[in-house]
């Protein structure tokens, strides 16, 4: 058997950022809360360049939203001293909340982009060093019309294409998801398929709350989209979908991960209903698919089997890239499990927690 990977753990609350390392097959140890009594709605961790650079979205009740990062692994944060993520002047607007952290992959080495309440893409090219608007977004014809979800009209989904820098998919609660093929100059909606039942027309070009996207990782073009009511695949990178929620007992739901190696498996957590937002059926479960959603399974062993009421986030369901892979998820209870086995077994990493937000994880170095 090999041995395991080291691995880092980012987890956001309403009241700091808390940092999970494990040790190859040793014991996890936790430190935090880093940014105390900050909400942490984005994490992310970033590899690519000499040494992982760790960016965080904290929210300050008293100093309002920013970016800090990491070369430490923590042990060290910066600020910039200029406000990372600005709205320009003339656009009206100011920074509510950083929703989104994520970098591209190799295709940009140094390109991070940032979504953010009001709904907006920014990008950096310095490694989230400092961020510009993209402003073709922000300006489409539709945004008159977009309305913000039960959370706020929060930009929190970025998925990069590995083959192509320029090609770039969005999803805004609540407008739906977006595209573009031109590296910013133009955007999109890419929506058919995806219902709205919320509104007069349930099959609208845009306005759909769309909760959260994942890539297939044998397929860049294939992606898993938990929908408010509806749980989707595309096939053509976002151009139709198809509804594969049908083995679910509730296609409502926040969040949903793709396995980092194996394709056509991803992860959901449904809940019971957009009106009762707590576990379906009352029972903490993930559900896996192995075959791009024709069928799923419940993922149970170790997880409470009495009546629970965690509810697990966009951001709170994640996997690392490690051989088998690390499965991790947080919820609003303040509990955090991790599965070591693709998500065939859990084991509860953290408990008594703040409200668990977003779970980030890699593998690192020794």
């Amino acid at each position: 058997m090999p041995a395991m990977a080291d691995v880092l753990l980012l987890v956001g609350t309403r009241k700091g950022l808390f940092i999970g390392r494990r040790r190859g097959d040793g014991p996890w140890g936790f430190d935090g809360p880093h940014f105390n009594a900050q909400a942490v709605y984005a994490v992310a961790v970033d590899r690519r360049g000499p040494v992982p650079r760790l960016l965080v979205g904290g929210d300050s009740t008293h100093w309002g939203p920013s970016v800090f990062s990491s070369d430490d692994l923590g042990a060290t944060w910066r600020e910039p001293a200029r406000a990372a993520v600005k709205f320009p002047q003339d656009t009206g607007a100011s920074l509510e909340r950083v929703w989104q952290l994520q970098p591209a992959g190799a295709e940009a080495p140094d390109v991070v982009y940032a979504g953010t309440e009001p709904a907006a893409l920014f990008r950096s090219a310095d490694r989230g060093e400092s961020f510009e608007l993209v402003r073709p977004l922000w300006e489409h014809p539709s945004r008159g019309k977009w309305v913000p979800g039960g959370g706020g009209e929060g930009l929190h989904t970025v998925i990069t294409d590995p083959r192509d820098p320029d090609s770039v998919t969005v999803a805004v609660s609540t407008a739906g998801v977006f595209r573009t093929r031109d590296g910013g100059a133009s955007w999109e909606p890419s929506n058919q398929g995806v219902s709205a039942v919320f509104l007069p027309d349930p099959n609208p070009e845009f306005g759909q709350c769309v909760h959260k996207i994942a890539q297939d990782a044998g397929d860049s073009d294939r992606l898993y989209l938990q929908n408010h009511w509806g749980v989707y695949r595309s096939d053509d990178a976002g151009a139709r979908w198809t509804d594969i929620g049908g083995g679910l007992p509730s296609d409502f739901g926040f969040a949903v991960a793709a396995h980092p190696h194996r394709p056509d498996t991803a992860y959901v957590f449904p809940l019971n209903a957009d009106s009762d937002r707590v576990p379906a059926e009352h029972r903490c479960r993930v559900f896996r698919t192995e075959d791009a959603g024709a069928t799923w399974e419940p993922l149970t062993r170790g997880l409470p089997d009495s009546d629970h009421y965690g509810t697990v986030l966009r951001d709170a369901l994640c996997t690392d890239d490690a051989d088998p892979a690390g499965i991790y998820f947080g919820n609003r209870n303040g509990e955090l499990y991790a599965s070591h086995d693709d998500g065939d077994s859990w084991q509860l990493l953290a408990e008594h927690l703040p409200d668990v937000l977003c779970v980030r994880a890699a593998t690192i170095g020794q």
